[in-house]
């Protein structure tokens, strides 16, 4: 049976780990001043030379050439043995499937018998973020005092489920992923030792799929040599269901003249040879990802061909900074979302035509404009026609109805937008103004109903040296009320009914005890059972018979 690329290409020395210098460079030094640690926590993404580089440390830690720097000499007994997988000191366990306290225990006990065949047992514990909270637990006093022949490394790619105190009895090192450009370059020596003939535009394809994992770019390339062809683009595309870049580049040509069916039919054309619609969503958030580089000048940041770079660049300066970040947002929730639809390519589909939409809402702004509305008729001033009906209901004293006292908890006066100048409004009382207020609501409505819904829900309280003071239930309503363009709609209707210029003031009142501050308003159904009715408000000290 034929070993695997990835099992083949396993590095065997230092020099072969590739991306990860800052980690090598530091062990190195531990082994050759003799400096080693009793616990090591290796942390990173998948494929990135966790494992490897810490049979490299059990090498070296147990290699019998007298000169450290040498070390691992991959010529002497023990580096052969770990080589070949038949050494009895190095004990690797999978915490994905001895996740007990009873493997944790077993490993206690026999911890503590000597090495048999090198200077130290080393423990490599892979994914160990799946043990349970009890073998952490079992483990640690372990952990913190070994005895002097054991070294353990431990393995994880979800460093944030490993409890602190694990954390902190280990020298910790975080993997990372490996750039495109070096896995590319690791690729193309591969396939000249091994005699493959593949495209550049291919290893690269593969380099950017494998997302800085080199096992999956290896094991990638092992599945293409597979077929006993030469390797060019368009197998790595069949391979994985990407699309060619030219198709990427239609979208966006298609986005940016406006040509909305051309691009989905470039889209389907694609689906239909085979490209996955995840897969392309992702290819198209790559690509826009690298647009937006350029825009904030890091065109360094760029792995790509020069041709490809130059390409972005171009298409770089056709969109402004506002429209690529919403594409990259479209997109990349079409490449993450759910596939349980019975249309699977619905969501890039419906990606690219929101992306393809023009005049789409603008960022929320820092500071709210004021909302325009139609210019009001002119203003004229209420007579005592429109105040009166035919037939007089008898006047009701509001002050003999008994009064609930409310407490205003007074606020900041609201900003108020200029309006049409009009009379001074000393004259104007809270009586006549309430026998206006469905009339006043009436013409707010007409041009923002959210407005009169607010003034539907308040309370006029009183008119003040040419301040009007509106009462509401709660903090939310009067905060929307205190708006400008509320504010503004509401001065304007009473500046065309009564022809004075209002200031408005919006304040919460609470049900309280009587205090200084206490204010008492008409109670409101009374208020406008009398005025459905046709009644008239007139002050306490008025004589109803004159």
């Amino acid at each position: 049976m034929s070993q695997a690329l990835y099992r083949k290409w396993r590095p065997g020395t230092w020099d072969e780990v590739i991306g990860q210098e800052h980690i090598i460079q530091t062990i190195k030094n531990a082994i050759h001043s003799d400096k080693v640690g009793h616990a090591y926590l290796f942390a990173g993404p998948r494929g990135t030379g966790k494992t490897t580089t810490a049979r490299l440390l059990a090498k070296a830690v147990n290699c019998l050439n007298e000169d450290p720097t040498q070390r691992p000499c991959n010529q002497c007994a023990n580096c052969q043995a770990i080589q070949d997988a038949r050494f009895l000191d190095l004990i690797e366990i999978d915490a994905a499937s001895n996740t007990s306290v009873e493997d944790i225990r077993d490993l206690r006990d026999k911890i503590n018998f000597s090495p048999g065949q090198g200077r130290f047992k080393v423990y490599i514990i892979d994914e160990v973020h799946m043990l349970s909270t009890a073998a952490f637990n079992a483990l640690l006093k372990t952990l913190e005092e070994p005895p002097a022949h054991a070294i353990f490394v431990l393995a994880t790619t979800e460093i944030h489920k490993i409890p602190a105190t694990v954390l902190s009895r280990c020298q910790r090192h975080e993997f990372r992923r490996i750039p495109v450009k070096e896995i590319t370059a690791y690729l193309k020596e591969m396939c000249a030792q091994e005699h493959f003939t593949i495209s550049d535009d291919a290893l690269i394809s593969i380099a950017r799929h494998s997302t800085g994992c080199m096992r999956d770019a290896i094991s990638l390339l092992d599945q293409l040599t597979s077929s006993g062809v030469d390797i060019d683009i368009a197998n790595v595309h069949a391979v994985l269901g990407t699309a060619t870049n030219q198709v990427v580049l239609d979208l966006l040509s298609s986005i940016r003249n406006d040509e909305m069916g051309k691009g989905l039919t470039s889209l389907h054309q694609s689906m239909d040879a085979g490209s996955d619609p995840r897969q392309l969503a992702r290819q198209i958030v790559d690509y826009l990802r690298n647009l937006l580089l350029i825009k904030m000048g890091n065109v360094n940041q760029v792995d790509d061909t020069p041709e490809m770079i130059k390409q972005m660049q171009n298409d770089s300066k056709a969109f402004d900074m506002a429209d690529l970040i919403r594409f990259v947002k479209l997109f990349n929730e079409a490449a993450s979302g759910q596939t349980s639809s019975n249309q699977p390519g619905l969501a890039l589909e419906l990606a690219y035509a929101q992306a393809a939409l023009k005049n789409q809402p603008a960022p929320v702004a820092a500071a709210k404009e004021p909302v325009k509305t139609e210019a009001l008729p002119p203003t004229r001033k209420a007579t005592t026609k429109d105040t009166t009906q035919k037939k007089i209901a008898p006047v009701v004293d509001t002050q003999k109805k008994e009064a609930h006292p409310v407490n205003v908890e007074p606020t900041q006066e609201a900003p108020t937008a200029p309006v049409q100048a009009g009379k001074s409004a000393d004259g104007l009382t809270l009586n006549t103004l309430l026998e206006q207020w469905r009339q006043i609501r009436a013409i707010v409505k007409k041009h923002r109903p959210a407005t009169e819904a607010l003034l539907n829900s308040c309370k006029p309280l009183s008119i003040k040296k040419g301040v009007l003071s509106l009462g509401f239930a709660s903090e939310v309503l009067r905060g929307r009320m205190d708006q400008l363009e509320n504010t503004d709609l509401a001065r304007q209707a009473i500046a065309h009914l009564f022809d004075a210029d209002v200031q408005i003031r919006c304040v919460v009142i609470k049900e309280s005890q009587n205090t200084d501050n206490t204010v008492t308003a008409p109670d409101e159904s009374m208020l406008k059972t009398v005025l459905d009715l046709g009644g008239k408000l007139v002050p306490p000290d008025a004589n109803p018979e004159k």
